[in-house]
């Protein structure tokens, strides 16, 4: 009895080394190494802290994480920096978990050439329950197991994408909140400044009308303006104190101390973005997912046997998914799905370049009307000036000067906001370039 299992063990021993060499005929790269200690080869760096890795699970280098791994952030040393880091070290990272479970079902197929093994239950003529072990090893099958590991690899890209895009919507929503916060603070400091000015146009108002000089009319009109400056600082105040706590809220370190600007710098100009990188990875998925389709309906080489005694090694030929009458339609319609993938890389890529037209569109706009405004804020400035010597001189009316001074309020608060926005809109192109963060950070 010892004798016989022996033998069976080394019969199967023996067949499964056939198989693992056999299996060259699908292997996707022979210089990877020995056949037989790929089947033992385990990944011992999944909980590696750097999410994003260009050596994928075949073997080869992902030209599409390599160029996230290599961009660099726009943002230079400042409180943008301050606040990026800060959000990102308060990251979920829900998206890195989709990325990890990519990699590892990359790395499933990584091993899909080598021989399968599994038991076989079936039932006897004489009603007995025979059990069996079977291994099978595919030798040709137009290119489905090689279509498989390449939609597995095309989709721990499309996971690198998606955590590129989060990450750099985080630091793009935390920067928005945060230039909205000091927005709102510049415009509360112009009111603020104005308001000691405001107040003692008040006093000589209410002096006039004591004195039976100047219309209660007048100094009503006054007290409005006054009321109304310290409505919009108090509401530039809250707005302002609403946006730091929300942007406190998705940080890991306080930013209160945190104000002004940083510059940015234009080391990635003609960066790809990040949508047409997610098309182009999404694309190779959908064109494998094709090829193993259509792979199905051809036919399938494969050697097999029971390995645990009852049998011997055999080849067979088949088709996957069997042939029909819709066979020829399901296999024009791989073919029009891979064609589908392409065509859509090409209008994502439309979409961004428009969007990005768009935008720098937008910031030139905003740049001249920056421009603008600050010549009417200096014009005001003058205008007040020159009318407030008048009235000093008695040649003008209080409220003449309070509607000048209102104005020249009004166009300081409108320079300081258009400042704030050129700021947004310029990190805006930078999110969609997806340079918002240092591809290590990703």
């Amino acid at each position: 009895h010892d004798a016989v299992n022996g033998r069976t063990g080394l019969k199967s021993i023996t067949t499964l080394c056939v198989f693992a060499l056999l299996s060259g005929c699908v292997m996707p790269d022979m210089t990877l190494g020995n056949p037989l200690a790929m089947l033992s080869r385990t990944k011992t760096d999944t909980a590696s802290p750097q999410a994003l890795d260009a050596q994928m699970e075949n073997g080869q280098q992902s030209d599409i994480i390599n160029g996230l791994l290599n961009r660099r952030s726009v943002l230079g040393a400042g409180p943008y920096t301050q606040v990026a880091n800060a959000v990102l070290a308060a990251n979920s990272r829900a998206a890195e978990a989709d990325l990890r479970a990519a990699k590892l079902r990359a790395e499933a197929r990584a091993n899909n050439w080598l021989p399968t093994l599994g038991p076989s239950v079936s039932l006897s003529s004489l009603g007995t329950v025979v059990t069996s072990l079977v291994v099978e090893q595919v030798l040709f099958d137009n290119g489905r197991k090689k279509a498989e590991r390449d939609y597995a690899a095309a989709d721990v890209e499309v996971a690198a994408v998606t955590l590129a895009q989060d990450t750099n919507s985080r630091v793009l929503s935390a920067l928005e909140l945060y230039l909205a916060a000091q927005a709102a603070s510049a415009r509360a400091d112009v009111n603020a400044a104005a308001l000691q000015k405001m107040e003692r146009f008040e006093y000589v108002m209410s002096e006039r009308v004591k004195g039976g000089v100047s219309s209660r009319v007048d100094l009503l009109v006054v007290q409005q303006k006054l009321n109304q400056m310290r409505s919009d600082m108090a509401t530039d105040q809250e707005a302002a104190a609403a946006a730091m706590s929300e942007l406190g809220a998705m940080s890991a370190a306080p930013l209160a101390g945190v104000t002004g600007l940083s510059p940015l710098t234009d080391d990635n100009v003609n960066s790809t973005p990040l949508t047409v990188l997610k098309a182009q990875a999404q694309s190779s998925r959908a064109i494998a997912e094709a090829t193993a389709a259509r792979a199905g309906f051809l036919p399938r080489l494969t050697a097999g046997g029971d390995v645990s005694g009852g049998g011997g090694l055999g080849l067979s030929l088949g088709a996957p998914n069997g042939f029909g009458f819709g066979t020829g339609a399901a296999l024009r319609a791989a073919d029009a799905q891979k064609a589908a993938a392409s065509a859509r890389v090409g209008q994502v890529r439309e979409d961004a370049n428009r969007a990005l037209r768009a935008l720098e569109g937008e910031l030139v706009s905003l740049q001249r009307k920056a421009a603008q405004s600050q010549t009417l804020a200096d014009q005001a400035a003058a205008n007040y000036d020159i009318y407030a010597e008048q009235q000093r001189a008695g040649q003008r009316a209080v409220p003449d000067v309070v509607g000048i001074f209102e104005t020249k309020v009004r166009t300081e608060r409108a320079a300081v906001s258009l400042k704030y926005e050129i700021a947004r809109v310029t990190l805006r192109i930078a999110a969609l370039k997806g340079t918002l963060v240092n591809g290590e950070q990703i």
